[in-house]
């Protein structure tokens, strides 16, 4: 590892501890992540019991996050080269993998509105993940649109921000029956986030459209 912790928890201390206090589906959290050693325990635990323990790890300080928890969670999912006493060994992955991502700017205020300085691809980002659970795709159609990626066949189309180039307060915000003809075509269930909707249930239910209103039906998390 990149850096170097004078205590480090006990890996085998962890891994007895979560097999005691958890299923092998259970989720573990750990808000001061430090090294990862949760996370190698649990994915050790996994590797033995085939369980499909999920952990959290939370750090604070981003050397540590980025070139100790980050590098050591790649190193034993993925496997490495131990040296020791001149003499060297590989050692087997324990497979399995993990998402490491850092915090940005808030995007709401204290009254729950989107703030003035968030921009489209960090609301995108959020929407996505929080709909889906899975990371924004980087691009969906090589250009700047609404459509911001599909998900088990459903996608999910964002207008924030004047996405489709009219920047008045409610131009291309607002899904109307003209903004939904123009958005990207998918067959299957469409999401669409926007500020306000113009368009009755009827014709939503018809066209596979669930409207979900800025900010208040957004998810926080």
């Amino acid at each position: 590892m990149g850096v170097h912790f004078d205590y480090p928890k006990p890996k085998e201390l962890l891994r007895y501890l979560i097999s005691v206090f958890t299923e092998p589906n259970d989720t573990v959290l750990d808000s001061f992540f430090g090294s990862g050693t949760t996370g190698h325990a649990a994915l050790l635990l996994n590797s033995e019991d085939a369980g499909q323990r999920r952990f959290i790890g939370i750090e604070m300080n981003p050397k540590n996050a980025a070139e100790g928890a980050a590098q050591r969670l790649r190193a034993v999912t993925s496997g490495y080269t131990s040296t020791r006493g001149g003499q060297s060994r590989k050692i087997a992955g324990l497979g399995g993998g993990f998402r490491y991502v850092t915090l940005g700017e808030p995007l709401f205020n204290e009254r729950g509105q989107v703030r003035a300085e968030v921009k489209f691809a960090d609301l995108a980002a959020h929407v996505f993940f929080t709909e889906t659970g899975e990371p924004l795709p980087k691009k969906v159609n090589g250009k700047r649109s609404a459509l911001i990626g599909a998900c088990r066949g459903t996608a999910y189309y964002l207008l924030f921000n004047g996405i489709l180039g009219d920047r008045r307060p409610d131009g291309g915000n607002v899904l109307t029956g003209d903004v939904l003809a123009g958005l990207p075509k998918h067959d299957g269930p469409r999401v669409v986030f926007g500020e306000a909707c113009r368009i009755g249930s009827a014709r939503l239910k018809r066209e596979g459209v669930t409207f979900r209103q800025i900010p208040y039906q957004i998810k926080v998390s």
